[in-house]
């Protein structure tokens, strides 16, 4: 299958004959580059030519490109634990926690697109990416609770594996990376799609 090519991002407005870049527009071009290119096979040149600036000039916003990675992964992380921590996710049934925290993980991958993407390919190939899987692997620690909860509540069949049934609905989620694009499927509400998919395959 042939990977999606990233969204790229606005360019900046201009200050004089260059770009005037922030540190949040340059993290969206470095998004672009890394998920395109990868991590390890971009260098600091490269971003500075998809940015328009020289090295230096990044510097200025910077410390380097691992940095960048940390704010990317950081901001799809937040997303993801910002879900968790949502009114509806905190308090009731956990069959009906574990609805919200599906619907709005999805509504998270969609807000945060460019992020979640990267987010899902790296492979700890360094100290960022290592943490980043980290983070990740207790989010879904912490969905798994919910499932088997749903359990005890006898709202979500006894015979699955909370864990793998966590798997399950994350790899659902996490394939509309590979294909969602905004403003292709405007006729398609996606978040109540996968809660319908969800809530009708682990019924008891």
């Amino acid at each position: 299958m042939t990977e999606p090519t990233a969204t790229a991002p606005k360019p900046p407005r201009m200050r004089g004959n260059r770009p005037a870049y922030t540190t949040e527009t340059l993290l969206e071009v470095a998004v672009t580059v890394f998920t395109e290119r990868g991590y390890d096979r971009t260098s600091m040149a490269d971003l500075a030519t998809a940015a328009g600036l020289s090295k230096s000039s990044i510097y200025h916003h910077v410390q380097g490109k691992e940095e960048l990675l940390t704010l990317a992964l950081d901001r799809a992380l937040d997303a993801l634990f910002a879900v968790l921590a949502q009114p509806q996710a905190t308090t009731g049934p956990a069959v009906d926690r574990l609805t919200q925290v599906v619907r709005g993980t999805v509504n998270a991958l969609i807000d945060e697109l460019p992020y979640v993407t990267l987010l899902l390919r790296v492979r700890g190939n360094s100290p960022t990416e290592l943490a980043a899987l980290t983070r990740r692997r207790r989010f879904d620690q912490l969905v798994a609770i919910l499932v088997h909860d749903a359990q005890q509540q006898g709202d979500v069949a006894a015979e699955v594996d909370a864990a793998t049934a966590t798997r399950l609905i994350f790899g659902m989620i996490n394939s509309l990376t590979e294909w969602y694009r905004p403003g292709r499927q405007e006729l398609l509400d996606l978040p109540e799609t996968v809660v319908r998919l969800v809530r009708s395959g682990l019924a008891p």
